[in-house]
């Protein structure tokens, strides 16, 4: 059994990847900010199905918070799969943006990665076995109006994915991301323009 850490694991997304995570016969580190009776149901549903997990209440863009607890976490045993999933938007049009919908942003999306993964890749290393997954978006290779903070977040993901991919390969460590389109969560669905986002799919739903 292998321990995973997804962060953002309180969400509609994230908790989806830890049950596949957890019927996988993996033990899950459920990541929530703050939301930890999210994180809480999560891991009892995986629990109600035999599997493995726990929540850890962690703000990764206290970057040297965050690397005290998960460094203490893998002197016990390394974390050899991460996904992160934790997001955030805040969408505006650029000349209306602040530093802050801009600093946040890339703090939660991109730099949440780094505070996650810096302290678990020498002990994958060391087991020479791990993976990677970042949770990007296409918008990061389209852009989108309003969204110049998200695609820059999500499109240095990409670059800092592949960088990371090309470092770690050769020592059993793979690295990469996933660029979903619109996924049906309550966040998606209390848009405005929802139908209008639907009729976009090829497949209308």
């Amino acid at each position: 059994m292998k321990t995973a850490l997804v962060t953002g694991g309180s969400s509609p997304i994230g908790g989806a990847i830890c049950q596949e995570l957890a019927a996988q016969g993996h033990h899950v580190i459920v990541h929530a900010n703050s939301n930890t009776a999210a994180a809480e149901e999560t891991v009892a549903a995986i629990a109600d199905k035999g599997g493995s997990a726990e929540v850890m209440a962690l703000d990764l863009t206290d970057v040297t918070g965050a690397e005290a607890v998960l460094s203490a976490r893998v002197r016990e045993a390394p974390i050899q799969i991460l996904v992160h999933n934790s997001g955030l938007h805040r969408d505006v049009p650029f000349a209306g943006m602040s530093h802050e919908d801009w600093q946040q942003v890339i703090d939660v999306n991109l730099t949440g990665f780094f505070a996650a993964l810096r302290p678990l890749i020498m002990p994958m290393m060391r087991s020479r076995w791990g993976r990677i997954v970042g949770i990007s978006s296409l918008t990061a290779v389209t852009g989108n109006r309003g969204q110049s903070n998200y695609a820059a977040a999500k499109g240095g993901m990409l670059a800092f994915v592949k960088s990371i991919s090309r470092e770690y390969a050769s020592r059993g460590v793979t690295a990469n991301v996933v660029a979903p389109g619109l996924i049906d969560t309550p966040e998606i669905r209390a848009m405005d323009n929802f139908d209008a986002l639907k009729a976009l799919c090829p497949a209308g739903r």
